[in-house]
């Protein structure tokens, strides 16, 4: 038996971000299904950083995001989390480049949004490119992210601040009990708690089911990634310097150099149903041959290739906020593609919401934007 002021239930990096922030003014118990942590989404997310990316509430959140990557080493004993890696959109074609000058129509004047660039210039910092593209445009505050740092920080922040963490406990059960809610797991465990918190990701709606609440309306897509041998590792820097992260403006594929391999995707988004992700042997060649068209990198050798679930809400902005109707159960999911970069933000405002404080000044983000509320 464990008692507590808020369950969260999810232990990807929404789950360990928002619990160790609920964790400085509450009793948290966190569990999560697998014995492992991270394994599903988290794990096998592309690790990036890119401000401009995402709707414009993820846009908000991550640029909140920005300084507190910075403290959090301190705040977390980690080694520094964030390291450089501009991003190149590229337009190699006419649906591109108006994919691209929309885009920079629409994050005119925001912070660290694309800039556009002159299309030799953009062959000269990417050479690998096939020839000079129609258009380009680059996001020079982009980084890579430590990902497994990242975790295992706000995962011992949590226990550092008398957290709980339940591992190998997936909800078999959640109920009302009194004014609040109890909640049994496969590995028998009770929890009982005034709050839940649903930060289960793909398995979010499913959650609210076993708990008589109405879902979010959350749809989980498979992405591709591939690791391919370099030929010619020399390629992948230019003036000394990594090669930058490679986008198509029409978000059809996307490469990021690393020592001697390329990680490629096809940018795919093939509805799934929550579980463990697999990749498919065609989008894993929709990746080569669609890199292999825009580069000259000769990529043939796939070393390995995985898949993982991205969860969106139907407008592609996060879902935030306790379900009415259901007090004391709230969301906080559908993170899409941006849950890595958006994490310390994201966490803090939905501490916010749960606990009932005050928006953190440094959040430009009006939390009714992002309430479950909008999807009823």
């Amino acid at each position: 038996m464990e008692t507590a002021d808020v369950l969260v239930v999810g232990g990807g990096i929404a789950g360990v971000s928002v619990a160790r922030e609920l964790a400085a003014h509450a009793r948290v118990v966190l569990v999560e299904a697998e014995q492992d942590l991270p394994v599903h989404a988290t794990a096998r997310s592309a690790a990036t950083y890119i401000p401009g990316h995402g709707s414009g509430p993820f846009r908000a959140l991550i640029d909140a995001s920005g300084p507190r990557f910075a403290a959090l080493p301190d705040e977390l004993g980690t080694p520094p989390l964030l390291s450089p890696r501009p991003v190149l959109h590229v337009a190699q074609d006419e649906l591109a480049a108006g994919r691209l000058a929309a885009t920079l129509r629409a994050q005119h004047g925001e912070p660290g949004a694309p800039v556009a660039l002159d299309p030799d210039e953009a062959w000269r910092r990417a050479p690998v490119l096939r020839g000079a593209p129609l258009a380009a445009a680059w996001t020079a505050g982009a980084c890579d992210v430590d990902t497994a740092a990242l975790h295992d920080g706000y995962r011992r922040g949590l226990r550092a601040r008398g957290g709980t963490l339940l591992r190998g406990a997936r909800v078999a059960a959640l109920a009302r009990d009194g004014a609040g809610w109890a909640a049994t797991t496969t590995a028998g465990h009770r929890v009982l708690a005034g709050v839940v918190v649903d930060a289960a990701g793909a398995w979010a709606d499913a959650v609210a089911a076993l708990a008589g609440v109405p879902g979010a309306g959350l749809t989980a897509y498979r992405r591709t990634i591939a690791a391919c041998a370099a030929p010619d590792p020399a390629a992948l820097r230019v003036d000394g310097a990594a090669l930058p992260m490679l986008a198509d403006a029409a978000e059809r594929w996307y490469l990021k150099a690393e020592a001697d391999t390329v990680l490629v995707s096809p940018a795919d988004e093939t509805p799934a149903a929550p579980g463990d992700a697999r990749p498919d042997e065609l989008d894993v060649a929709l990746a080569v041959d669609r890199v292999a068209a825009a580069t000259t990198l000769g990529l043939r050798s796939v070393r390995t290739a995985w898949a993982g679930l991205r969860t969106f809400a139907p407008d592609r902005a996060p879902v935030l906020g306790q379900r009415p109707g259901h007090p004391g159960f709230y969301f906080v999911a559908g993170q899409g593609g941006s849950g890595i970069e958006s994490s310390p933000a994201l966490a803090a405002l939905a501490a916010a919401v749960v606990l009932g404080h005050a928006v953190p000044p440094d959040i430009a983000l009006d939390p009714a934007v992002v309430s479950v509320t909008r999807l009823m």
